[in-house]
């Protein structure tokens, strides 16, 4: 047994490794001095110094004080300090053996059994993962991946054999060519707006829809129109397409699936604050200082779309288990605005795509999407696995494809990642299985 000043030394190793560079980091990041930190959560400069060196331990209140403060998640500075979240501690409690199967598959690591020689236990070694690790078994069977072309996927797939689709397509086009892909990688040109640092914080990468021609507005509503064909074919009768979209081009998306047959439902309404539009005139900011060429951007359209169903809905229910969408519980339908945040940065952390969507938001429409919690998701432009990832965390089976070899991999590698994540926010943006009490919010991945 370790002395009392071992183990405070230990700990206090283990915040300043952790917790206190993260503290730092993020007060740096927000333009915070330690003077006006600590003013503005009503404790000492000199303790806030303490905190960041790791000569002392946050208690959980001022972690939530500081968490505020800087507008940061309070996640990963409690865990950082030695505090595990109430909602891991419990899922760890109920599910002793399938937690620890997911968390080293999430991390991608397995440490190995140490050698013994001469009777002498060497130290373990750790063996990462090759690029396509095994699947954690409590998802094995929940999803396929595939690496290729969905217009030739669906082409060979069995008619009235998915249930719902839910994506969100290139539908710029233009940005997701290897030639624009290429300069996004670099950070540099192209019809990708690389946005400035400011305050140290590297702002997301967003395409330019404003420059799209005539002719790209054309060939992007052509595009939707030969996969919207496809989607129809492969669809069972009444399953339902989410598909985001752009304000700028949702009515070219639009028009393309109601005339292969779709019946407009609706949209979905994402209120998320971006930093698109809101920009002065180019050039001429100076000069036009009072002027906004475009409304900052506080919303993301998802159309939603149902092939039609055979005869009355409680038949198609009946038969091909489609038709409606799924209540949030007995006495709230899911709704057509849903509020959410930027995706965070530790998902995009685990997802590098541009694209990538919160997790908290997309297991809302996934779940809503199989009104009876059976069939199979599709995401034929998988991007960074955001879709199938928030199939896995409701128990439904989904199948992703994506014809970019780079983001294939990603997905891969991040899918069980965010499958694993509890998203902030309340009880309602983490849904349980059918036969769970809507109140208890462990991820329907481990049930």
């Amino acid at each position: 047994m370790g002395t009392s000043n071992e183990k405070q030394t230990s700990r206090a190793n283990l915040i300043k490794g952790g917790f206190g560079i993260r503290l730092r980091k993020q007060r740096l990041a927000s333009g915070y001095s330690l003077a006006l930190l600590a003013s503005r959560v009503k404790t000492t400069k000199g303790y806030l110094s303490r905190l960041e060196s790791g000569k002392a331990k946050p208690s959980r209140d001022m972690i939530g004080r500081i968490a505020r403060v800087l507008n940061v998640d309070a996640t990963p500075l409690c865990v950082l300090a030695g505090y595990l979240p109430t909602d891991v501690r419990r899922i760890l409690h109920r599910y002793p053996m399938e937690a620890p199967l997911l968390l080293r598959a999430a991390f991608a690591e397995y440490a190995t059994v140490a050698p013994v020689e001469d009777g002498v236990q060497k130290p373990k070694s750790v063996a990462l993962l090759s690029t396509v690790p095994p699947k954690p078994k409590i998802l094995e069977g929940l999803y396929e991946l595939v690496c290729g072309d969905c217009f030739d996927w669906m082409e060979q797939r069995a008619p009235d054999s998915i249930h719902a689709i839910v994506t969100d397509p290139p539908y710029g086009l233009r940005e997701y060519t290897d030639k624009e892909k290429e300069k996004l990688r670099r950070g540099r040109g192209g019809v990708w707006r690389i946005p400035p640092s400011f305050d140290g914080c590297t702002r997301n990468p967003l395409p330019r829809f404003t420059v799209l021609t005539e002719e790209d507005k054309a060939s992007l509503r052509d595009f939707i129109a030969r996969w919207a064909l496809k989607a129809f074919r492969v669809l069972v009768p009444g399953g339902h397409v989410f598909i985001a979209s752009n304000p700028l081009v949702s009515h070219l998306v639009y028009l393309a699936l109601i005339e292969a047959g779709f019946e407009k439902r609706g949209e979905i309404i994402r209120l998320v604050q971006t930093l698109r539009g809101g920009d002065r005139p180019k050039n001429a900011h100076r000069e036009f200082g009072g002027v906004t060429v475009m409304p900052r951007s506080g919303w993301e359209p998802w159309g939603l779309f149902r092939k039609p169903c055979e005869g009355r809905v409680q038949d198609n229910l009946r038969k091909w288990k489609t038709g409606g969408l799924r209540r949030v519980s007995d006495d709230q339908p899911f709704c057509d605005v849903i509020k959410s945040a930027p995706t965070r940065t530790t998902e995009r952390e685990i997802a590098s795509h541009p694209s990538l969507k919160p997790q908290a938001f997309m297991r809302q429409i996934v779940r809503a999407a199989l009104p009876l919690g059976q069939g199979i998701i599709l995401d034929p432009f998988m991007g960074g696995g955001s879709t199938i990832a928030a199939a896995c965390s409701v128990g439904y089976q989904s199948i992703g494809i994506e014809s970019d070899r780079v983001f294939y991999e990603t997905a891969v590698q991040a899918i069980p990642r965010l499958a694993a994540l509890v998203p902030n926010g309340d009880s309602n943006s983490i849904f349980s299985q059918p036969d769970r009490a809507m109140a208890d919010t462990d991820l329907g991945l481990f049930q």
